[in-house]
């Protein structure tokens, strides 16, 4: 099993500053990194944590009850989109601060039979919660054309967006990331193949992913319930791995009338932390803070 390096947790716990008796939330508690970060900084905070994937869940719940933490923490297997709803059921009316890692666990991207990596030959799943209805196999070969090109295009922000979508068309049935990584492979000029500074099959796969969990209409509910569940003066974190996620992030931060962006430009990781873990390099933070009143 691959190692979970939780990304940027020590800018988290600077932005955050976790405070004895507080309530923090983890809307995305993976494998546990941030949720232990947090806890692990004083002695009488607690977090709600959300988690879909019932294997990280699974992980991080050994880790907590190792480190002698279950009493301060509560995990609800679910989506952070219920925020609001759970934040009552577990007796509290507002948190002191928020953390979203928007990112890809270690865990899922080396599971063979999750199909989220287009390294390993596996099923076409990609769902995050196994028992969301739709897979990446629905997307793939029940979606029309043009439907597949609006998703590749607008998700992926792929070039080629039109001949992939028309070549997965004339190629159904296909049942393996290896059978879609073929059709990718062809759909993309030579040329193109050569210059491209990252997999040639990375922009599809994110499309069909994020088309497949709803991870913008999910990121766009969680900015609108902050807002509600912050107390004043509580901050949030969110860290994106791509321009869609980020684009949605600093708009709301933005746009808000009451939460106050206090990163100017996104946090990043040093080169230090990038050395240690590599998947960090895309990684961006931003920061906001409720204000105390609602202008």
């Amino acid at each position: 099993m691959a190692e979970h390096i939780p990304v940027l947790s020590d800018e988290i716990l600077y932005y955050l500053g976790p405070k004895g008796n507080r309530v923090y939330v983890d809307c995305t508690l993976g494998a546990g990194g941030h949720t232990l970060a947090i806890l692990g900084k004083c002695e009488s905070c607690f977090v709600l944590a959300f988690e879909v994937d019932p294997i990280a869940l699974s992980v991080a719940e050994r880790k907590i009850f190792w480190m002698g933490y279950e009493r301060r923490v509560r995990i609800f297997n679910e989506s952070y989109v219920n925020l609001l709803e759970k934040i009552e059921e577990a007796g509290f009316e507002r948190v002191d601060g928020i953390i979203a890692d928007l990112g890809l666990s270690s865990l899922q991207l080396v599971d063979v039979n999750r199909g989220f990596s287009y390294l390993h030959d596996s099923p076409l799943d990609m769902r995050m919660d196994p028992s969301g209805n739709v897979t990446a196999w629905d997307v793939v070969n029940r979606y029309p054309e043009f439907k597949l090109y609006e998703i590749i295009k607008k998700y992926g922000e792929e070039p080629f967006a039109k001949k992939i979508a028309r070549n997965i068309v004339l190629n159904r049935p296909i049942n393996t990331t290896f059978e879609l990584v073929e059709v990718i492979r062809k759909s993309i000029p030579p040329k193109a193949l050569r210059t491209r500074k990252r997999h040639f099959a990375t922009r599809t796969f994110q499309a069909i992913r994020i088309e497949v969990n709803q991870e913008l209409a999910n990121i766009q509910k969680l900015m609108e319930a902050s807002e509600k569940a912050l107390k004043p003066g509580g901050r949030i974190g969110v860290i994106s791995f791509h321009s869609l996620e980020d684009r949605i992030v600093k708009n709301f931060f933005r746009s808000s009338k009451c939460l106050k962006p206090l990163t100017k430009k996104p946090v990043t990781p040093t080169y230090e932390e990038i050395r240690r873990n590599p998947r960090s390099r895309s990684a961006k933070l931003r920061v906001a803070e409720r204000s105390e009143v609602i202008e």
